[in-house]
């Protein structure tokens, strides 16, 4: 049963301690108030003792009326008070004069001064002073031991409550859990295994990692997999975050890190999980001196790691998104002896995810997961769980029973484009951007053998998009060749190509600003580092980017680098041409797309295609119409 529980387990005074510092506070209260105040314990007394209250007197009053005092009574602070010979009572602040009080004396006046305190005002320094020292011997001894303590340490007595929180107890999160890597997951049956049956191990004389580092982008399911060792092996998992063991009190890290490893050897055997280590566990240098309580976190760490007995039992999981920023200590073998990258789900991987996750939605028979999978590439395991919650919000939302298929449709075009913009677009607008995006669906239906097959067009603006169009990938591409590369560049500006062949050159607009910078960065990354220019030829030519400044291009000269930008001009301009031509072909097609889009607003591939081929176009038609596209598109993607 999952449960939050403090690493620090002993018994300890802090709620005795607390109760010294309230008593102390008040203490303090109670003399700035009735010690040190006006109201002296003798004025309360004496106005008890008579209804009147006493005059006020000056220093000259005092002087003028001395042979009128009867008694005075001189306070510590120079306050007098005291009794007229009329019986009216009195109260005054003198100068303290030895000449004067002679005075005072000459005339009969009893005068007495106050040379010690009062009983109740050395009982409030006295108590004062014990409790002030109680609470300071706690400090140093706390301070003392590194801010442990031998009680449960300064942290729980300071700040109230341990900010170490750990997630302890046993795990019902199984491998079955976990969908979409599998390959990780054999990676780390081993480690279940061992925990299970630590004997055969032994009787070999192999040794366990010790230490195993997860790491991946954001989401992909580090800390769930390691939930699932945990669950599988049936043993006590402890979780814990990196930037638990940092604070403002020095040394207070390395004392977390002692008390985190003695609860998980009292545990054993068990999972300690550590997530963000980076936190923690960033790189040293000459540089990093201002940061020693950092460091000396750090190097407990690699004590603690270190001193391992091979049959303790004890594996530590840690999880990160930059594992290049990591010390080199923490990696060595003995501590993190296994790394374990965790990629993006691959389409298969994304389909399984999908899957899992589905059986806590309604979900309508009809859809198939796999289709979703190939619309989600670049998602992750948490991005998929957040497409099927943000489908159903939006069936809810509409009424639906169950989870639609344009539920997924606009879950997915809200996440990776934002909500639908109520926006008040001009008429000339609204057919620019439908010309537009059926340029881009003409060009893009024209490479369907060779890039991802469309999957809708639409002018319903998005985000920052005015309009777009979908893709759906087939499956998960690790390389592109340079036919394909070309195919894009000439998509991608067949929206500007499309402008230009109905409107004229001087009606284009901005609205290809993010389809050229992403045609320029594939030429880009083609030519300098992939090498598929001739021109170029096989070097790797990578430019710098700092904070959005544009540097130089390195390992290049000048001359190579005005090379470079020429080819990429030269590239984009054979693929806007390209885009152009192709339009300008099939003129008629495109303007039907078009009106389409005006009236429709969004088409799907089907009524594009029923567009483009006609409403009665066969198979054996349509195979004959795919056929001679593709003997022209050799030259097409020539240079």
């Amino acid at each position: 049963m999952k449960k939050e529980n403090n690493i620090f387990k002993k018994k300890d005074n802090s709620r005795f301690y607390l109760i010294t510092f309230i008593i102390l506070f008040v203490l303090l209260i109670v003399r700035v108030l009735f010690v040190r105040g006006d109201i002296t314990t003798n004025a309360i007394t004496e106005k008890i003792v008579s209804k009147k209250s006493p005059i006020e007197m000056t220093f000259s009053d005092v002087l003028r009326r001395s042979g009128e005092i009867k008694t005075m009574d001189i306070k510590k602070d120079n306050t007098a008070t005291g009794t007229l010979k009329d019986g009216t009572q009195y109260k005054a602040v003198i100068t303290y004069n030895p000449e004067l009080l002679e005075k005072f004396s000459k005339n009969g006046t009893v005068v007495s001064i106050e040379n010690e305190d009062s009983m109740l005002e050395s009982v409030y320094r006295w108590m004062t002073i014990f409790f002030t020292g109680l609470f300071i011997f706690w400090l140093l001894r706390m301070l003392r031991g590194g801010g442990m303590g031998p009680k449960g340490g300064i942290t729980r007595s300071l700040i109230g409550q341990n900010p170490t929180k750990i997630t302890t107890g046993k795990t019902k999160t199984t491998f079955k859990d976990v969908a979409g890597i599998d390959a990780e997951k054999q990676e780390l049956m081993e480690v279940v295994d061992f925990l299970k049956n630590k004997e055969k191990f032994k009787a070999l004389g192999a040794r366990v990692p010790r230490g195993i580092l997860l790491s991946g982008e954001p989401g992909t399911g580090k800390t769930l997999l390691a939930r699932a060792v945990a669950g599988e092996a049936n043993v006590p998992f402890f979780a814990t975050s990196g930037s638990d063991f940092s604070g403002i009190i020095v040394g207070l890290g390395v004392a977390k890190i002692k008390e985190i490893f003695e609860l998980a050897k009292r545990n054993a055997p068990c999972i300690l999980f550590i997530d963000e280590i980076d936190a923690i566990g960033q790189s040293r240098s000459k540089f990093s001196h201002n940061d020693n309580d950092r460091e000396q976190t750090l190097n407990q760490l690699l004590i603690e790691m270190d001193g391992f007995a091979n049959e303790t039992g004890i594996i530590v999981i840690a999880a990160t998104n930059r594992p290049d920023m990591l010390d080199s200590a923490l990696l060595r073998p003995g501590r993190f002896d296994r790394q374990i990258h965790i990629e993006l789900p691959n389409l298969e991987g994304r389909r399984d995810i999908l899957n899992l996750h589905a059986k806590k939605f309604k979900i309508a028979e009809n859809i198939d997961m796999l289709n979703v999978a190939r619309g989600t590439t670049g998602f992750s395991g948490a991005d998929l769980e957040n497409l099927l919650n943000e489908a159903a919000l939006r069936a809810v939302r509409v009424k639906h029973t169950v989870v639609e298929q344009d539920d997924l449709d606009e879950a997915r075009d809200k996440i990776l484009m934002g909500p639908v913009k109520n926006r008040k677009m001009r008429p000339e607008d609204i057919k620019l951007t439908a010309y537009h995006e059926a340029g881009h669906a003409f060009v893009g239906l024209h490479y369907g053998d060779i890039i991802d097959q469309i999957h809708k067009a639409t002018i319903i603006p998005r985000g920052r998009a005015l309009g777009m169009v979908q893709y759906l990938p087939i499956d998960d591409k690790v390389s592109m060749s340079i036919e394909e590369v070309r195919a894009n560049l000439s998509t991608s500006l067949a929206g500007r190509a499309s402008e230009e062949v109905f409107f004229g050159a001087n009606k284009i607009t901005t609205g290809a600003e993010n389809d050229i910078e992403m045609a320029t960065r594939l030429a880009r990354y083609a030519i300098t580092t992939a090498g598929l220019s001739d021109k170029i030829g096989l070097i790797a030519i990578k430019q710098a980017d700092s904070f959005g400044q544009r540097i130089a291009l390195q390992n290049a000269s000048e001359k190579t680098a005005e090379m470079v930008d020429a080819e990429i001009k030269h590239w984009m301009d054979v693929a806007h041409n390209d885009a152009k031509n192709l339009i300008a072909k099939n003129k008629a097609t495109v303007d039907k797309l078009a009106k389409a889009l005006l009236e429709k607003e969004t088409l799907t591939v089907e009524e594009i295609k029923e567009i483009v081929f006609g409403k009665k176009t066969t198979k054996a038609k349509v195979a004959k119409t795919v056929k001679s596209v593709k003997k022209t598109k050799k030259s097409n993607v020539r240079k």
